[in-house]
């Protein structure tokens, strides 16, 4: 017997369907239009875009609004205990549709799960809600509260007949490629490491010597050593710290990685706190000419303030 084909994507609201109209499971979602991908929260994919999600309190990160969702992306989920294991990528299918829709201005449907149950394996045991149309407004990746790099999308809510735009990535040098090569180099551009004269000053303030653990890793017969710029306040979406010398430390490879992920943190003293037990493991090295704000050092901390809530599913 061949194997029935999935249905294919179509963006917009299907006939027939009002925002509002409930639906008992993903069988009848699938039946009507509305999400075509069974059991799965993003139908879609890399090369055609994503027509639809499902919110069910998949990630600890999402934040669900009526007018605007922050949506975590796919991947990294250990599905048996609900929890993160290792980074997500926008090379993913349903991430990297995502942001295909982002630079094409084609819209997505949105489903909302309705009185989500469970500790590990979430089920929407009232339902499912079709809320309407959104647009993917920005995208970024960051840390979330678990420790692994996320993927996050900004969805806006579509007012009635609005048709979203399309968003051209920012980077000039690509206009003349066609957008899927346009995501793919965006994507990459997630991995590069930000190179500035604030992250050589800091670095020569302290000779390559992290200054957590005090580590200089010598890295040539010459003497040469190896460290890392750490912001404290993270740069980019959706933190937006800022490059300046008073939100940067010098670490080595494994204190950055620690500090990154929330697993080292400081105080408003400067004592270097394990992230894990909040314990002090001792006195952050600083030279005088070295201002650190505590501002940047209250807001990473604030960002591992609930990290330990109960795991979901999506």
């Amino acid at each position: 017997m061949a194997k029935a084909k999935s249905a294919p994507i179509c963006f917009g609201a299907p006939a027939g369907i009002s925002e509002g109209q409930w639906f008992e499971g993903h069988a009848e979602l699938c039946e009507a239009g509305v999400h075509r991908a069974l059991g799965r929260g993003i139908a879609g994919t890399a090369s055609g875009g994503v027509d639809s999600i499902v919110l069910s309190g998949g990630y600890v990160d999402d934040v669900y609004g009526e007018e605007e969702i922050i949506y975590t992306g796919e991947g990294g989920r250990d599905r048996d205990t609900g929890r993160l294991y290792a980074d997500q990528s926008m090379e993913s299918s349903g991430n990297a549709g995502l942001l295909l829709n982002e630079v094409r201005g084609n819209s997505v449907r949105v489903i909302r799960g309705l009185k989500i149950r469970g500790k590990k394996r979430r089920k929407a045991t009232g339902g499912y809600e079709y809320c309407g149309l959104f647009r993917v407004a920005d995208h970024w990746m960051t840390v979330g509260k678990e420790g692994f790099l996320v993927c996050q999308f900004k969805l806006v809510k579509l007012a009635p007949g609005e048709v979203p735009k399309p968003k051209p990535m920012a980077l000039p040098q690509f206009t003349d490629t066609p957008v899927e090569e346009q995501v793919r180099r965006a994507v990459e551009y997630q991995r590069l490491v930000r190179d500035s004269k604030v992250v050589h000053a800091v670095k020569e303030m302290y000779g390559n010597t992290c200054q957590m653990c005090e580590t200089r890793l010598q890295v040539s017969p010459g003497g040469e050593a190896y460290s890392e710029a750490a912001h404290i306040r993270a740069l980019g979406k959706p933190h937006n710290g800022p490059d300046v010398l008073e939100n940067v430390l010098c670490l080595c490879a494994n204190c950055h990685a620690l500090f990154d992920r929330g697993a080292l943190q400081l105080s408003d003293h400067l004592d270097v706190l394990d992230g894990l037990t909040r314990n002090i493991k001792g006195k952050l090295k600083k030279v005088r000419e070295h201002e650190i704000k505590v501002e940047f050092v209250r807001q990473h901390r604030q960002r591992w303030g609930d990290r330990f809530s109960t795991p979901t599913d999506r």
